[in-house]
């Protein structure tokens, strides 16, 4: 549910009658710290199990790459089988 203009205008009267005038600012800026400090982390983890993604993909297309070699190698004849 939105908050409109006057539950808005409510809550903050309620918030500076709480706290006082003085630690409005102080509790602002901690706020907007606290947000921007999350948002980094947010951040960080999803780049992070971006880069582990990446690089699972990566070694599983090693893994197929060598199995198709593997296979290629099983399925040629060697030397021995031409005597």
């Amino acid at each position: 549910m939105p908050m409109g203009g006057v539950e808005l205008l409510i809550l903050l009267v309620i918030i500076l009658l709480f706290f006082g005038a003085r630690r409005v600012p102080e509790l602002g800026r901690s706020f907007g710290v606290g947000a921007r400090e999350l948002k980094k982390a947010a951040s960080e983890d999803a780049d992070e199990s971006e880069t582990k993604e990446a690089s699972a993909k990566e070694a599983s297309a090693k893994v197929a790459a060598e199995d198709k070699t593997t296979m290629v190698s099983e399925d040629a004849p060697s030397a021995r089988d031409e005597d």
